[in-house]
């Protein structure tokens, strides 16, 4: 697929034509699903729900039937393997021309991890409908994209760093890694919060959360990790693209952050010879 064009032409699709997925789709984002990994090497199992079967709704999606999600075992850092390896298989879905948007919250969740077969100690995070654009979104989505200022992101200066947080990097010092930070500025994130903070170093691009309210449950699970995965992902996939040999580390460089903003991974980068 043609990544970069993947990045920049993809958006959260919530209104459907109502033509079921093709066969030759379905069967294409499945095997690619299938083989995908990530990083953590948590295994996660992709399956393909029928909303009519299985009685699934969300009163965000209209106009398909057809999901895909995936469950995995609740193991640390597995929200960003989670983020990391289902926004690989949303890039592909958009480059077949198949729209998706990330659901976590606005589902029948009991019912769709009935669906999944979810055992006691798996975890379901996030599902995604798969079809075709309608040419119209309905009104119901126009205001939802209004209201997080969904084709709106932060600027490059707020988010990406120059060895310290002190000193904000700007597009034209980032050099050939320019695109790389661009791909990862115009990543999705739950209700557009973008949470990723990076540091780029000479080697290294470190990775930080900045944590919002509310994205935290009881129980430990992070909503906004997922976002830092699908970062990560953009990330090295776009590096890779770009001629960087990439491998990502879990080792805390030591970067004073402030407060609310927490260590979450480092990318190694070098250009291939």
């Amino acid at each position: 697929m043609d990544l970069f064009e993947a990045i920049k032409s993809r958006r959260s699709v919530r209104t459907f034509d109502g033509k079921p997925l093709s066969k030759e789709d379905e069967r294409a984002i499945m095997d690619y699903a299938a083989n995908q990994d990530n990083p953590y090497g948590i295994q996660i199992e992709w399956r393909l729900l029928d909303a009519r079967k299985e009685g699934l709704s969300s009163p965000v999606i209209v106009g398909t039937d057809t999901y895909i999600a995936g469950k995995m075992r609740r193991v640390p850092h597995a929200e960003e393997a989670f983020g990391y390896e289902f926004e690989k298989i949303v890039l592909y879905a958009q480059s077949l021309g198949v729209g998706t948007t990330w659901i976590a919250g606005t589902m029948n969740r009991q019912a769709f991890e009935k669906a999944m077969d979810l055992a006691s100690d798996e975890v379901m995070p996030c599902v995604s409908p798969l079809g075709y654009s309608a040419k119209k979104m309905s009104l119901r989505e126009v205001m939802m994209r209004k209201a997080i200022r969904a084709d709106s992101r932060s600027d490059f200066k707020d988010i990406f760093f120059d060895g310290t947080f002190d000193r904000p990097l700007l597009p034209g010092a980032a050099g050939k890694l320019s695109s790389v930070l661009e791909a990862v500025r115009l990543a999705p994130s739950a209700v557009n919060k973008q949470p990723w903070r990076m540091v780029v170093c000479p080697d290294a691009v470190h990775f930080y959360e900045r944590h919002g309210r509310s994205y935290v449950s009881d129980d430990g699970w992070d909503l906004q990790k997922i976002d830092m995965g699908i970062a990560l992902c953009h990330f090295e996939l776009s590096a890779n693209e770009c001629g960087f040999d990439t491998g990502l580390e879990v080792s805390d460089p030591g970067i004073k952050a402030e407060e609310g903003m927490s260590y979450i991974a480092s990318c190694t980068y070098k250009e291939k010879t």
